[in-house]
């Protein structure tokens, strides 16, 4: 069990032990529940990945013509739209 000091102020500074324990960094944010008995329960809250950042980019394009293109297939299709072979129109 870790004993913790309460503030003047009635903050509560938790240990890097039970930070890491909770999986917590810097910035995270951290629920905590009012039990009966004088009791908590503080859980690591899960967020979304930032608006913007490469981890909510991943998945947020659907497929819905479960079009799938090798990078040979790509490449053609690069070369021979800037050579003005294919048109929206020859799109699949």
């Amino acid at each position: 069990m870790t004993t913790l000091t309460v503030t003047a102020k009635g903050q509560v500074t938790l240990r890097k032990e039970v930070l890491r324990h909770l999986g917590i960094r810097p910035g995270d944010k951290i629920d905590v529940d009012l039990l009966p008995g004088g009791k908590l329960e503080a859980v690591a809250v899960k967020t979304q990945p930032a608006s913007g950042s490469i981890e909510s980019f991943f998945g947020s394009i659907e497929n819905k013509g479960n079009i799938h293109a090798t990078l040979k297939e790509i490449d053609e299709a690069i070369k021979a739209g800037g050579a003005g072979e294919v048109g929206v129109a020859d799109d699949r």
